[in-house]
């Protein structure tokens, strides 16, 4: 499966003058880029193992002191993937809010952010739905409700931008914002839960036609 990181240069050995080849020492910034590449893709096992600085470490063929010179802690290499998913999903919401107009059609491309993201990134998934924080430092899930508060503060503003539109209803009691939010998160984090159960083979996206049309029905 591939890395969110995949945009890291891969440091390759170089030949001089016929000598054996060398390995370039990293860019600054690099080997920490390495690490949380690393982290992510042991969070993709099927089998949900915890994974600990020790394996992490035997991955890069480095001691964890070393890890530690480039992270304060393992929580740290935590923050590090959620500040990654933080900035992903986020800058493709204002995307989509910058540039459809009609609320309803923002919710829906949200949606299909969130679904499709979990998809591309299954040890992304497993941060955001909590697995691979158990046992973790506290503030790390902490970090991961408030993403959840501000995925659903977008869906929110687009559901209202929506009945302003008069493409959704509103409920004279002024609930439906936040049920139809509340409805629509939930559909996602199942998703991701399927997705997860199965090993990552049931992909979150696959049949996702009908529940769609169900979740914006009036």
């Amino acid at each position: 499966m591939n890395s969110p990181f995949n945009q890291l240069t891969s440091i390759e050995p170089t030949e001089q003058d016929g000598a054996a080849p060398v390995r370039k020492r990293p860019r600054p910034g690099e080997r920490r880029i390495q690490i949380l590449q690393v982290l992510a893709q042991m969070l993709e096992s099927p089998k949900g193992d915890r994974v600990t600085t020790a394996a992490l470490a035997a991955r890069l063929e480095v001691s964890e002191a070393a890890l530690y010179r480039h992270f304060a802690s393992k929580a740290q290499m935590f923050e590090g993937l959620i500040a990654f998913i933080e900035q992903t999903i986020f800058g493709l919401i204002n995307q989509i809010t910058e540039r459809e107009e009609a609320g309803d059609r923002q919710a829906q491309e949200i949606l299909m952010v969130l679904l499709g993201f979990g998809e591309k990134n299954p040890g992304m998934t497993r941060v955001l739905l909590g697995d691979a924080l158990w046992l973790e430092d506290e503030r790390l899930q902490d970090r991961i409700a408030q993403v959840f508060e501000r995925i659903e503060s977008s869906l929110k503003q687009s559901i209202r931008v929506a009945q302003t539109q008069g493409r959704l209803p509103q409920s004279a009691d002024g609930n439906e914002v936040s049920s139809r939010a509340a409805m629509m998160i939930s559909y996602v984090v199942g998703r991701w839960h399927r997705y997860a159960r199965s090993g990552f083979k049931k992909a979150p996206t696959e049949l996702n036609e009908f529940p769609m049309r169900a979740l914006f029905s009036v």
